[in-house]
């Protein structure tokens, strides 16, 4: 999920700096016999930009958040441990990044032109909800397993339902769920801190029915 909302990000960054390239160095738009600066409506396309872009970081943020909030409630699970170390180090590097990529797109709209201050808002939002989100959570990410499903919430929320359950193996280092109708849903083992994985397979063979799930490779 956290790949799929980045592409998007990425895809609605790229032509809104663009437009802001062309509107701050005053740059001809020869099919529209005008330039970047006299553009008709550029206000209007500054704050369609900036709303989709809002958003869908907006988006993400309230299911990271939530994903964390939930799976703190330690008494609702089954089976409920921090996040690895290893794991750990990764969230706060590439959260981090993330927000300074944020910061350096709104520091680049700040610099071409003073008409894209919506969007260069929008940025700074992002990036103070990219450092606030790691530095508030990062004790708090977890991975639980409960009855109906498995939650792991840190940098992305994965949610992996027991029901319809046929198959869990692993190989290297991710674990594979596969379903009826050819449905199969992953996370990487990483997520688990090496000593507790005996534990999370001792308890997630408790929660299903070892006669209708097969599991390959968990021992």
């Amino acid at each position: 999920m956290n790949s799929f909302i980045n592409l998007l990000l990425l895809v609605m960054s790229m032509p809104t700096l663009l437009f802001s390239v062309f509107v701050g160095f005053d740059l001809p738009i020869d099919f529209l016999n005008t330039t970047g600066e006299r553009l008709y409506y550029s206000n209007e396309i500054y704050l369609g930009l900036g709303l989709v872009i809002l958003i869908i970081g907006l988006r993400r943020s309230i299911r990271r958040w939530m994903g964390v909030s939930m799976v703190k409630q330690v008494t609702k699970f089954v089976w409920n441990q921090p996040i690895s170390k290893e794991r750990q180090v990764r969230v706060f590097v590439y959260n981090s990044l993330e927000g300074a990529v944020f910061l350096s797109l709104a520091f680049a709209h700040w610099f071409l032109t003073s008409a894209a201050v919506f969007v260069l808002l929008v940025y700074l939002l992002l990036a103070i909800d990219s450092f606030l989100f790691v530095i508030i959570n990062k004790s708090k990410f977890r991975v639980g397993l409960s009855s109906k499903a498995i939650l792991v919430a840190d940098r992305e929320v994965l949610l992996i339902y027991l029901n319809g359950l046929r198959k869990v193996s692993v190989s290297q280092q991710t674990i594979y769920f596969d379903y009826t109708e050819n449905l199969q849903l992953s996370f990487p083992t990483d997520c688990i801190e090496a000593s507790e994985k005996t534990a999370f397979f001792a308890a997630l063979e408790g929660q299903i029915d070892r006669n209708r799930v097969l599991f390959q490779h968990t021992k």
